[in-house]
């Protein structure tokens, strides 16, 4: 089936029938905003607003308006959009495969398009229908009353609908008809998309009724996604038609699995061909499975439930499967449907809509098999479960009058004394049952299917159930209304109580945080293990209402499989079940969800605990989308692993379900001891208000970063590396802020005994390979860069060696399979430590170390190293070396690895660790690095200018708050060289109009570095590297004016970058015309600076634009063609818009200078680049909001 059109017309009939029925709504006097217009009788005849209305119609508007004020508005017209939205669709859907017994099309014309053969045909259809025939003759015969005609022939349909499903097609009189949308005959009703919008040979199958509710709450589903659900949004949220093959894979491995147990030679297995074999047993296992195999089932016996049923796709294929095993049983063809619908399927749903069409599918597919199933009064058990809290149980009990206390069909009795009535009603049984059954589903629209009703009450609620039915059809005037009021609760927990050979779903998936309030406190409580999503705690239920050696089939979500917050789930599957078969689908199993967020597994388990069976699991997650992982699974293509059984997941701490594995890896677990017995930290660091205390090194005052200093580094993650490196972020570690990590509830401090404790620390979420890195001990650390910790510096090395072979990264992933890796699974790792030697693991720290401060986002940064005179020369050595590095740690690695596997009996395959994948900044191409190194060489000299760095000395020259010792630095010779700029306010221009711009300077540093002799040879080679890669090369142009775009158009951005959107040096800006732009030092920056900025770059700036318009203008008049004078005026214009912009950045400057801002740099860069307005570039992208402008 091609859903494309599906998708397409759905959601917007969602939008066309809300918009018609709100219509309706409106002409009752009925509105959005809770106005409710008065009803007038004058003689035979309403009034409302003006208008007139039959007298029937009062108390179906007052029945309205109740619900209006008990429901709200835009719920209940999107309930009665559906509602109308629902029986059209059935009515089209039967038309089309003739199942309407007067044999006419109601909405279309097989001749017509734009017509309605039942209209043609109006007298025979009203005969058919119970229709008055002489009015129906009367309104065809008028020629211009078809309108009205028709209408009343469609809801005559729908009444005689409403004989065989009442759950679907409403009784006669029933308010929904009232608001059915007026000028149905027109050619742009909304009848029209339902009938042109999908092509006839769409609505072939009865799934199409499923695709259409998906399509039709999507744009709902997307609304209310990411948010905290309300209960009667869980339905959107949740609901997923799910693929016709996994649903086939899932009904023939348990409905079909338990037949073929009991007759293995039955030919219903050559039609299930998504049925599993049963691996071949030992004879001892074949005795224990003969042990709870029955000699022979009865097919009524069997027992189906779906707890979350959607619209029925799952009992449809129940219904398939169940057939052919009544056929094959000899069951008459005629007899199969309403047995299978009465005595096998069960279904429940929170959504009143579902349940309808999951109903409606059921007797469609009952239907096809028997043409007179309408008239056979089949008793569907497929229910929408329904709240009680308007049920009044006193009034009813009394009403109902089972035990024959007050005189039948009166009122007598009802008003008697109440204590005496509660005495006797609590001594009834039934009262008592019903007493706690309707208190169990107050919030059955929050809840659903995990509602617990105990199989203790379920021949008490068999008897019931059927007590009432009996007094709905013969009861007396009292006893009837009552009988139907209670008979839905009591028959919804009476399929609760029961218990199924299989129960089978696609649960609701919804995590915590968009639980409505009642169901996370519900789910807490009876389902403690599955707290963090609602499909585990159905995984849980619906375990519990499988019979002994029945049979459980899901698709969900693959979490279960690995997390640790799953881990309870995932034992008591283990040593109460045996998980017979998964398909492990990954990503993109369901064509509707793309991305990598929804990852699931089907699976089948029985509940039986069996050691000795193992598991089938086939691995679909590398197939692309839902039809290349069907056919992988068919034809054989699929990774299959059947080596494990459930006892062998036990092995693992967490059992995780990780089927690749092999029972000798497995078997590490047990033989060596956890890593967690050596550890000493046993809680992690959080500041609660990480915006507070957290910065980059780079922000603050380097002076201050340091023990017992204010700042010290903070481990919190980062990108892939291994051994060393990643700190880039400090902490404030001041008595203050310590002070506050003890005492505040959101912020916690590891005890101090563990302060200054060097440990092994790494990314917590990551979705490569985990790298593992020192934490010095002058460090600390949060929960983004997990860390654990040891008693001495020799165990910190053996561990981290161990955690970086590949054989502990195979481990670890059998453990956690997610991208967040908790200290917990580390140190659930057996410990092979004691195999590595810890003197390889020094030296490979000591080399990703120095790697590490061959780049300036250390802190440890000495600066670019020259080598003699040429630029070249002096790339050529650092190529050298860090070759060198990368190749000794790659030889180290492997190292570790061969000795760490040495002598294990392990039957996989564990490769050399790859040369690519050695984690320093320098394992790249030669091409890329050299476009890295001269990018890096322009920081470094902006840096120079700037007098953070100088050519005389390593490292960080002056990153202070105090700006007097920037002072003390030159008086002393720091700069002697190379003399930073007087007021760390640098411009960029892409052409030049200061001396002491950025492109000049960097050329005079260049001169001073290599003299006169090798300056070209130096530009040159800086800018043919930046145009490998960092720029894109201009023909002609000089390596001067290559630099000289290099800087004007990208430096700052690799500047954001290096820098994580927290940059030290800041572009002022004037705006798009880039009229006037410059960097300023932040930690050079002070009070005056922009007074200064004006006086010496703006200011003069507009004079020389103003002198540059002169001459253009000249040269213009002087031009000696069109073509000549056609480009001095372009450059005329183009200038013209900079002299706008410069006039108003430069009044918008002296407004800012006239203010005399202050920083502090403890505020971090966030904060303090925001206090400049629009005056600073790219201010979103740094602070996070708007420029704010004074």
């Amino acid at each position: 089936m091609n859903t494309a059109k599906l998708k397409k017309y759905a959601p917007q009939a969602r939008r066309e029938f809300i918009t018609a029925v709100s219509k309706q709504f409106n002409q009752l006097g009925i509105y959005s905003d809770k106005q409710i217009s008065e009803v007038k009788q004058e003689g035979s005849v309403l009034l409302i607003e003006g208008k007139t209305f039959e007298p029937s119609v009062k108390t179906a508007r007052e029945r309205l308006v109740k619900k209006v004020q008990a429901m709200g508005y835009n719920q209940l017209v999107e309930q009665v959009a559906y509602t109308w939205f629902n029986r059209l669709c059935a009515i089209r859907y039967m038309e089309i495969h003739d199942y309407l017994g007067h044999g006419f099309r109601v909405l279309s014309h097989p001749d017509n398009p734009k017509g309605f053969e039942i209209i043609d045909h109006a007298q025979d259809a009203a005969d058919e229908l119970g229709l008055d025939r002489a009015h129906i003759v009367e309104l065809k015969l008028a020629g211009n009353k078809d309108e009205e005609l028709y209408r009343e022939l469609l809801l005559g349909q729908c009444h005689k609908l409403h004989e065989a499903m009442p759950f679907l097609f409403d009784a006669l009189d029933d308010e929904t008809e009232f608001l059915l949308p007026d000028n149905l005959t027109r050619t742009d009703s909304i009848l029209r998309g339902l009938v042109d919008s999908i092509p006839e040979e769409d609505w072939q199958q009865v799934e199409v009724i499923g695709w259409l509710y998906q399509f039709y709450i999507s744009e709902k589903k997307d609304q209310v996604m990411g948010k905290v659900v309300k209960s009667e949004d869980i339905p959107a949220a949740t609901q997923l038609f799910t693929p016709n093959w996994i649903v086939k894979y899932l009904v023939q491995n348990s409905v079909g699995r338990q037949w073929l147990q009991t007759y293995p030679d039955s030919a219903i297995k050559t039609q299930m061909e998504y049925y599993i074999e049963p691996a071949e047993q030992s004879d001892e296992v074949n005795q224990q499975l003969k042990a709870v195999t029955p000699e022979s089932i009865e097919p009524e016996t069997i027992k189906v439930l779906d707890p979350a049923c959607g619209s029925g796709h799952i009992l449809i294929e129940a219904y398939n499967v169940l057939k052919a095993i009544y056929e094959e049983r000899g069951f008459r063809s005629r007899d199969i449907p309403k047995m299978i619908l009465e005595n096998n399927l069960y279904g429940l749903d929170i959504d009143d809509r579902a349940a309808q069409l999951s109903g409606f599918a059921l007797m469609m597919m009952a239907r096809d098999d028997d043409k007179r199933i309408f008239t056979r009064n089949v008793r569907l058990n497929v229910l929408s479960l329904q709240e009680s809290n308007h049920i009044d149980l006193p009034t009813l009990w009394k009403a109902l009058n089972l035990s024959g206390s007050w005189q039948s069909g009166t009122s007598q009795g009802l008003f008697s004394d109440e204590e005496q009535d509660l005495n006797s009603f609590n001594a009834d049984n039934r009262y008592q049952l019903l007493k706690r059954t309707l208190a169990r589903f107050t919030q059955a629209k929050t809840f659903g299917s995990l509602i617990d009703v105990p199989s203790d009450d379920h021949e008490q609620l068999k008897e019931l159930l059927s007590t009432l039915v009996e007094l709905q059809e013969s009861g007396d005037s009292m006893q009837k209304p009552a009988a139907k009021e209670l008979i839905e609760i009591v028959h919804q927990a009476l399929i609760l109580s029961t218990r199924y050979d299989a129960v089978i779903a696609n649960p609701p998936y919804m995590g915590r945080k968009g639980m409505p309030q009642a169901l996370k406190g519900y789910i807490s409580e009876f389902y403690p293990e599955c707290i963090w999503d609602i499909y585990s705690a159905f995984i849980m239920k619906s375990r519990k209402m499988v019979l002994s050696s029945g049979r459980l089939a899901m698709i969900t979500m693959h979490s279960w499989m690995f997390l640790s917050a799953f881990e309870e789930l995932r034992k008591n599957i283990l040593s109460k079940d045996t998980i017979l078969s998964m398909l492990h689908l990954g990503t993109r199993a369901f064509k509707e969800i793309g991305g990598e967020v929804v990852q699931t597994c089907a699976f089948v388990i029985e509940r039986e605990n069996s050691n000795a069976v193992p598991c089938s699991f086939y691995d679909l997650q590398g197939y692309d989308n839902s039809d290349e992982k069907e056919n992988a699974f068919l034809v054989g293509d699929a990774p299959l692993y059947n080596g494990l059984k459930n006892i062998d997941f036990k092995l693992l701490p967490s059992a995780s379900i990780c089927y690749w594995a092999t029972k000798d890896l497995l078997s590490l677990f047990s033989e060596y001891p956890r890593i967690g017995i050596k550890t000493i930290n046993k809680s992690l660091n959080l500041t609660g208000d990480n915006n507070r205390f957290l910065r980059f090194f780079w922000e603050i005052d380097s002076e201050e970063i340091g023990k017992d200093r204010k700042w010290i580094f903070y481990a919190k993650g980062g990108a892939y590396k291994k051994w060393y490196g990643n700190f880039d972020y400090v902490i404030n570690w001041s008595q203050d802020a310590v002070s506050f990590y003890r005492s505040d509830r959101t912020a916690r401090i590891i005890p101090e005994n563990l302060w200054w404790k060097e440990g092994v620390t790494w990314t917590k979420v990551t979705t490569s390979a985990p790298g593992f890195r020192l934490l010095p001990k002058e460090a600390n650390y949060d929960v983004g860069g997990s860390s654990i910790l040891f008693d001495d510096i020799e165990q910190v090395h053996r561990c981290m060696g161990f955690l970086n072979t590949p054989l502990a990264t195979y481990l670890i992933r059998l453990l956690n399979t997610s991208v967040n890796i908790q200290v917990g699974d580390i140190e659930d790792l057996p410990d092979l430590s004691s195999k590595v030697n810890p003197k390889d693991v020094s030296r490979a720290i000591e080399l990703s170390k120095t790697e590490w401060n061959m780049w300036e986002s250390s802190f440890e940064f000495s600066g670019v190293k020259f080598e003699g005179k040429s630029f070249y020369e002096s790339f050529k050595l650092f190529h050298e070396e860090t070759t060198r590095i990368i190749n000794e740690l790659h030889t180290l690695e492997n190292i570790i690895s061969a000795n760490v596997t040495k002598d294990l009996n392990v039957s996989i395959e564990l490769r050399d660790v790859d040369l690519e994948s050695i984690s320093l900044e320098s394992n790249c191409s030669l091409l890329e690095l050299q476009s890295k190194w001269a990018a890096q060489l322009i920081s470094y000299v902006i840096g120079c200018i700037m007098g953070r760095y100088s050519i005389i000395n390593e490292g960080i020259m002056f990153a202070s708050k105090k700006q007097n010792h920037f002072f003390e630095k030159v008086n002393e010779g720091a700069f002697s060289n190379f003399f930073p700029d007087d007021d760390g306010i640098i411009p960029l221009t892409d052409q030049e109009w200061f001396k002491d711009d950025a492109t000049n300077r960097f050329r005079e540093f260049v001169q001073v570095v290599s003299g006169e002799a090798h300056l070209q040879e130096n530009l040159d080679f800086v800018a043919e590297s930046l145009c490998l890669n960092a720029i894109k090369p201009k023909k002609s142009e000089l390596a001067l004016e290559a630099i000289r775009r290099y800087l004007s158009t990208q430096f700052y951005k690799d500047h954001l970058k290096t820098y994580k959107k927290r940059p030290i040096y800041w572009l002022f800006s004037s705006g798009k015309q880039k009229a006037f732009e410059c960097l300023v030092y932040l930690h050079r920056y002070n009070e005056g600076t922009l007074s200064r900025m004006r006086t010496e770059y703006v200011t003069p700036l507009l004079g020389k634009y103003d002198a540059y318009a002169e001459q253009l203008e000249k040269q213009i008049e002087t031009a000696d063609s069109t073509i000549e004078a056609n480009r001095f005026k372009k450059e005329l214009d183009a200038l013209i818009k900079k002299q706008v912009e410069l006039r108003e950045f430069d009044d918008k400057l002296k407004h800012y200078a006239d203010m005399r801002i202050s920083l502090d740099l403890d505020d971090g860069v966030k904060v303090n680049y925001g206090k400049f307005g629009d005056l600073l570039a790219d201010v979103k992208a740094i602070t996070g909001s708007a420029p704010e402008v004074n």
